[in-house]
C-alpha cells in the first residue's frame, strides 16, 4: 500500500496515481465513498476498504469477517443499482448501490458519500438495502438526527423502493435506478 499526499492509501501495482484524488489533467474528479484511514489500511484488513468492493479478497485477508451473499456466490460485490443526484450541490453525480446494506451520509467512510451537502448527516443519515434473495430494495431511517424522505414522505421505518423513486436527504434529491430486479440478478 502506498499513501498519497492527501493521506489516502492505494495499490501502486494497480494505479499510477491515487484514485481517490482524481486526475486533474483529464478533469477526472476524485472518487467519493469509502477511503481507508491509516489505522484501517493493514494487510489483513478487508479488501473492500482499500482496493474497491469489486475485487476478490487476497488469501488470508479479512479472515473471520462477514462476507455478503453475492460476494460469496460470485467472488465480486457488483453494483445492483444507482442513485443519481437530480437536485442539490452534487447534481448530476451518480452513486453505486451494492448488495445488502449501504450507509448514506456525508462522511467519506459511508458507502454512499454525499459530501457536497452540509445538510446531510455525516454518519448514517439513511440506510439503503438490497436483499439478493428477494431482489428487493428498501430504504430505512438512519441513526442520525437527519430525516430521509421517499417521494416526499418521511421514511420512519423500512420502506420498499421502486424504480424512479426520489429520495431526499437534506437539500439533496436522489433518483433511484435499480439494476437487479425480477428480470436480472448476479447469481
Amino acid at each position: 500500500m502506498q499513501r498519497c499526499p492527501q493521506g489516502h492509501y492505494y495499490d501502486p501495482t494497480r494505479y499510477s496515481r491515487c484514485p481517490a484524488c482524481g486526475i486533474p489533467d483529464l478533469d477526472v474528479q476524485p472518487t467519493k465513498g469509502r477511503i481507508a484511514t491509516e489505522a484501517e489500511a493493514t494487510p489483513a484488513d478487508d479488501i473492500a476498504k482499500t482496493h474497491g468492493r469489486d475485487q476478490p479478497p487476497r488469501p488470508g485477508a479479512g479472515e473471520g469477517r462477514t462476507v455478503g451473499l453475492i460476494r460469496k456466490r460470485t467472488g465480486l460485490d457488483p453494483v445492483v443499482g444507482w442513485l443519481v443526484c437530480i437536485a442539490g450541490p452534487d447534481k448530476g453525480r451518480d452513486y453505486r448501490i451494492h448488495s445488502e446494506r449501504n450507509f448514506l451520509g456525508r462522511d467519506p467512510s459511508m458507502d454512499i458519500c454525499i459530501s457536497g451537502d452540509d445538510t446531510v448527516s455525516r454518519h448514517k443519515h439513511a440506510i439503503l438495502s438490497f436483499n439478493p434473495d428477494t431482489r428487493r430494495f428498501k430504504i430505512l431511517p438512519g441513526e442520525s438526527r437527519g430525516i430521509a424522505y421517499c417521494n416526499s414522505d418521511e421514511v420512519d421505518g423500512p420502506r420498499e423502493l421502486h424504480s424512479h423513486d426520489v429520495l431526499r436527504l437534506g437539500e439533496t434529491q436522489l433518483l433511484f435506478i435499480p439494476l437487479c430486479d425480477e428480470c436480472f440478478t448476479w447469481d
